[in-house]
């Protein structure tokens, strides 16, 4: 038998040192969650812009199932979140101990998750649709304009998921900055067709919902780019790992999803309880729920921000720096929190004129931008601590 060694079929990239495992850790902190503000920012950038363009028809109803539409959108876009956080929690602690191999394996073994369930619990979804609007306080017309808004929408939860889950592998890698902009190409694409679906081809809340499933696809193929041609992050899926790999997954992925969609469920319970009060009070609830992920983007984007920290320090080792990184974590979400505050304060008036409000609409707007603001503090605090968990 030849016992001549034979030459791998791939050239493998040599194995770089971990990214958080030396070096400034406020630094580090500042990078990540600036950069993953601006990329959770940019997957509600598209609700935002949505809800925006759809305001200029001058039809309340409109606005109003768009509102009732984005509180289970949201939850959708959370369940893609915290399978991103699933994907974290396993990739960044084997890149941190130095096992590429097994990095690259959990990476295409969470991808294939990630679709999977987000299929499953798409078609679940999409068969609930009209039975989660009654819930919600739907009725008539804007109940019929919701449902079809959302069943469009829905078409776009595996991309989103994966997309997500992409991301996750370049921020447990290190790779902020083309995390970042994944994200962000995919909302540009959903602000700039907006208008062309909405208006030039006069699909109203359709085209609205058409330009955000396109969107997702982009951001899918730009973050998978990224993975296997940037980073050569991408192993080869095999059938028998695939399902090994469930358990380590699932037992971060049930917690994560859990903890994501509890902030949004009970926003569509408020929901649930403004419709009592009328289409002007949804639509106002529905516009302050479009702004607080774009002004507090910092803020939910801690989970994914402190976690590679964590992650590769974990796997390294490093106790110490996994408690100055819970220190220094807490003081950046006062400051943020503090600073979002000043800037919402002083833009409430632009705001609620951009958004042509009046009577309740205006009233709830003006309530959350001057006064309930400092309260996330304490969401800020709670994100940073279970990225840890």
């Amino acid at each position: 038998m030849d016992a001549t060694p034979q030459p791998e079929r791939r050239a493998r990239r040599p194995a770089q040192k971990p990214r958080f495992t030396t070096g400034s850790l406020l630094h580090h902190i500042l990078m990540m969650s600036g950069a993953g503000a601006i990329g959770l920012m940019s997957l509600f950038v598209g609700d935002l812009a949505n809800i925006y363009f759809l305001s200029l028809l001058q039809d309340q109803a409109v606005v109003a199932a768009v509102s009732y539409a984005s509180s289970i959108v949201v939850l959708l876009t959370y369940i893609g979140v915290g399978l991103g956080i699933a994907a974290t929690a396993v990739v960044s602690p084997a890149l941190g101990a130095g096992q590429r191999v097994r990095a690259r394996r959990l990476a295409v073994n969470a991808l294939m998750w990630a679709f999977v369930v987000s299929l499953v619990l798409g078609v679940i979804v999409w068969l609930s649709v009209p039975w989660l609007l009654d819930l919600l306080g739907a009725v008539g017309r804007t109940h019929d304009l919701a449902k079809d808004y959302l069943r469009i929408m829905i078409l776009g939860l595996p991309p989103l998921a994966v997309g997500i889950t992409g991301v996750a592998v370049l921020r447990s890698t290190g790779d902020p900055r083309r995390a970042m902009l994944t994200t962000v190409a995919g909302a540009a694409f959903n602000v700039a067709l907006d208008p062309i679906l909405i208006f030039t081809l006069d699909l109203g809340i359709h085209g609205a919902a058409i330009a955000s499933v396109l969107s997702r696809f982009v951001m899918l193929a730009a973050s998978l780019y990224c993975v296997v041609k940037i980073h050569d992050l991408l192993g080869r899926p095999k059938l028998q790992r695939w399902l090994n790999d469930a358990r380590p997954l699932a037992a971060v992925v049930i917690p994560a999803i859990a903890t994501n969609v509890a902030t949004p469920a009970a926003n569509a319970y408020v929901m649930s309880v403004m419709s009592t009060f009328g289409d002007g009070a949804v639509a106002g609830w529905g516009i302050i729920g479009r702004i607080m992920p774009v002004a507090f983007g910092a803020i939910f984007a801690l989970s994914g921000a402190v976690g590679p920290i964590i992650g590769q320090n974990f796997g390294a080792g490093d106790y110490q720096r996994m408690r100055r990184t819970l220190t220094l974590s807490l003081v950046v979400t006062c400051g943020f929190t503090i600073f979002a505050w000043i800037v919402l304060a002083l833009a409430a008036d632009f705001i609620v004129a951009q958004f042509r409000a009046q009577g309740e609409t205006a009233d709830l707007i003006y309530l959350f931008c001057r006064w309930v603001n400092p309260l996330f503090v304490f969401l800020g605090a709670l994100f940073v601590s279970n990225a840890i968990f």
